[in-house]
């Protein structure tokens, strides 16, 4: 049996368990069972900027205001009606909170392809794309979980750490990240230092997520949002994955010019999104919208098409072993608890230490 969940466009909170067959892939489509998919604060952002970057749009359901929230995970074929592609092989990508679902493989090459689906066409290519994972080394198989949960917003604190760094870090003195126990949040500071940046990395966090914050060791200065008044009034840039008006407005106002960029990144307060980007002016920068996509297509051109996904894999892995001691790996079951792990999401209630997976064939 087919088993989704889907949510409420405009009433996060409000979710719905859909059953059905499961269907039959037809020609040059192949059916997948998607074995497990990570669940993070990244999750609710897709939902967030959904309608801004067309993440609702990858798989529609067809009923208003009704959609099915991306996700990343493994999964595995099972019926396939396409010569190059077997039953039994396993996938890495871009799906949605499901049990199943049909595909259509275009530019298949050993290590992946893309799904063709017509209506999938004008959407962002990067998330358009899967791989086979038997063709990946060992060392990255042996990572799926971290890999669902982790690489995606390791590697989106990859492109903004190259962001930074291909803009000569706009001049600053320090970089300034919210939401700082977030895997992006962490990531990013890790990712800043590793590239070379010799001011300060500051990360403000809530008052409980201090300690964690301070023992990844990815920061000089953590500081609860309460506090960020002390900050330097040094040129910052300020890296908002929190998505929190209130806290940004307090940045720029007391930095006043030397807020010199703020990256509009995620939205761990996802109610105040629609606010977050449209908001009214700030003394210093205007922020802009991050948009990962823009960057990595950058670097194709300049580098080589997947040069930069190549490079950011790596750090990935090496910094996923670093940080395993800080870390804790979770697996959950069945659509009672998919809601369950989406609904404390929600209300911010999933600490970055925390990685979650999590299968909806329990309930197929």
């Amino acid at each position: 049996m087919l088993t989704e969940l889907w949510v409420d466009r405009t009433d996060y909170r409000r979710t719905q368990v859909v059953s059905g067959d499961i269907p039959e892939p037809g020609a040059n489509e192949i059916l997948v069972a998607i074995n497990k998919f990570a669940m993070t604060a990244n999750n609710v952002t897709y939902a967030a900027s959904g309608d801004l970057f067309g993440y609702w749009q990858f798989y529609p359901t067809g009923e208003d205001p009704w959609g099915k929230v991306t996700v990343w995970g493994i999964g595995e074929v099972i019926a396939s009606q396409v010569d190059a592609i077997q039953a039994g092989e396993r996938l890495y990508g871009f799906f949605p909170m499901s049990s199943h679902v049909v595909m259509t493989p275009g530019d298949v090459t050993a290590r992946g392809f893309t799904d063709a689906t017509a209506h999938r066409q004008p959407l962002p290519g990067l998330y358009n794309q899967y791989a086979r994972t038997r063709s990946e080394p060992a060392d990255l198989q042996a990572l799926e979980d971290q890999r669902c949960i982790f690489f995606p917003l390791f590697m989106t604190g990859y492109v903004i750490a190259d962001l930074l760094l291909d803009n000569d870090w706009y001049g600053v003195e320090q970089v300034v990240i919210g939401s700082a126990s977030s895997k992006t949040g962490f990531s990013t500071a890790a990712f800043v230092r590793a590239a070379g940046f010799g001011g300060a990395i500051v990360g403000l966090t809530g008052e409980q997520n201090v300690p964690f914050s301070e023992a990844l060791d990815c920061y000089d200065n953590v500081v609860p949002y309460g506090d960020l008044e002390t900050l330097d009034n040094a040129p910052a840039a300020y890296i908002d994955i929190a998505g929190d008006v209130g806290v940004r407005s307090r940045l720029h106002q007391h930095l006043k010019d030397a807020a010199v960029s703020t990256l509009l990144v995620g939205a761990t307060h996802w109610d105040q999104f629609a606010k977050s980007v449209d908001g009214g002016s700030l003394p210093g920068s205007k922020p802009e919208v991050f948009f990962a996509p823009a960057q990595i297509e950058k670097r194709d051109a300049e580098w080589g098409r997947g040069v930069m996904m190549g490079k950011a894999y790596t750090a990935s892995i090496d910094l996923v072993q670093k940080l395993a001691p800080t870390l804790t790996m979770e697996s959950h079951a069945g659509a009672e608890a998919c809601d369950r792990i989406w609904q404390a999401l929600l209300d911010n209630e999933i600490s970055g230490q925390r990685g979650v997976m999590l299968s909806l064939l329990a309930d197929a």
